[in-house]
């Protein structure tokens, strides 16, 4: 058979996360590579009664449902955003399968072949692969430790005219950076007044380190939902479970209907069965108990990796300790480049993911992301011993004439 697949086939790139997952498969490899929670917090039991009580209501729990969800999650759903300081009712939230599927629903219902997205430098990969799916051109704007450059990002809103700015300012994938208040109401600002949507992106906000107040979304700072210049999507992966594969997104009604309608062409809907159970989960369960339990497991395997860090005294090597999150972002000496680098950790048994998976465009080959909330103590110490032989090979062949 001649296979005729479409010129949309050539957009689609593997993730590195995931060819690296599958290279450490059956293999004596420890990962710090995966975005991975860890399994020893997964509330099991807490899910399998969640299930249990699903399946009591009858046969009913098994049609088919809503394009835009169990309305009774939603509901769940908006208590708990207001929490947070977003108020949007059930109206303006449209469950998805992971804030994924969101991305997605948004980038196909509002980006044409060739409009501009802008991003952080860098930024999640997986994000990158859905903008280049729809042929997107990708645009990043600077950035440091307290999030975009305002005047990097005006610059490049005037002289590309993007359709949406896509940020993930809480404790951001991949560099754990959570931005200041300042730039949050500096990004709001500067898109209100060119008319251009926000996409926040906040699968890790929950996974805040220590006893400070949180950082509002910027959601939150655009006010109520009908009329916000932020569309806002968040997931249950981070603090329940991932293999639910449930997320939710929030915005202005009309944004909302036209991805429901986006959803609909897609698949319908998400799994109702999973929606109903996590509905559960919150009516029977201590979720916010729960959150704060990973909260402090997550933080003492971060201060682990840190002095790990500290420990190896490579010289030249730089990180930001991260107030919240899943990663540690990493910047070996320049002349480093971690994908070569990966090949020789792989041969030592360990592996992460090279820094230049997470560029849009002016990739920095000397950085990488290190997962904590996966690996015990132990097997972390493991991991930076082999990770240090691989830097010793790579620079041994480095000199060799």
């Amino acid at each position: 058979m001649n296979y005729r697949f479409s010129e949309t086939i050539d957009s689609f790139k593997s993730s590195a996360v995931r060819e690296i997952l599958k290279l450490t498969q059956g293999r004596s490899i420890i990962s710090l590579a995966g975005g991975l929670p860890n399994e020893q917090y997964f509330p099991l039991d807490a899910v399998r009664d969640a299930f249990a009580r699903v399946f009591e209501q009858g046969n009913s729990v098994l049609q088919y449902g809503l394009t835009e969800g169990f309305t009774p999650l939603r509901e769940s759903i908006s208590k708990h955003l207001a929490r947070k300081g977003i108020h949007a009712g059930i109206d303006n939230m449209l469950l998805t399968t992971g804030s994924q599927q969101a991305i997605d629903l948004l980038t196909k219902i509002y980006v044409d072949p060739g409009d501009v997205i802008l991003v952080e430098k860098p930024t999640y990969l997986a994000a990158i692969q859905v903008f280049q799916s729809h042929k997107a051109r990708l645009v990043s704007v600077d950035c440091d430790t307290d999030g975009m450059n305002p005047e990097d990002l005006e610059r490049k809103i005037k002289l590309h005219q993007p359709k949406f700015v896509y940020v993930i300012p809480t404790f951001a994938n991949p560099t754990g950076k959570a931005w200041s208040i300042e730039r949050r109401q500096h990004t709001l600002d500067i898109c209100k007044r060119n008319n251009v949507l926000i996409l926040e992106d906040d699968p890790y906000g929950e996974l805040r380190f220590g006893k400070g107040e949180p950082l509002p979304s910027i959601f939150s700072l655009g006010g109520e939902a009908d009329g916000n210049p932020v569309i806002y999507t968040s997931t249950f992966s981070k603090i329940v479970a991932p293999a639910l594969r449930t997320g939710w997104v929030v915005g202005d009604k009309e944004v909302i209907r036209h991805m429901a309608r986006a959803k609909q062409a897609a698949d319908l809907h998400s799994s109702t069965m999973d929606q109903q159970a996590i509905h559960q989960i919150f009516e029977s369960f201590d979720i916010y108990g729960h959150i704060d339990l990973i909260r402090t497991q997550y933080e003492i395997r971060m201060h682990q990796m840190i002095d790990l860090l500290k420990a190896q005294n490579w010289e030249g090597v730089k990180w930001v300790e991260p107030k919240g999150g899943m990663f540690i972002w990493v910047e070996m000496p320049q002349h480093i480049d971690t994908a070569e680098l990966m090949k020789f950790a792989v041969e030592e048994g360990v592996a992460f993911v090279p820094g230049v998976s997470f560029y849009a465009d002016e990739p920095q080959t000397n950085s990488m992301r290190l997962n904590f909330t996966h690996t015990d103590y132990e097997e972390m110490k493991t991991a930076f011993e082999r990770l240090n032989r691989a830097i010793e090979k790579l620079q041994s062949v480095a000199v060799q004439p």
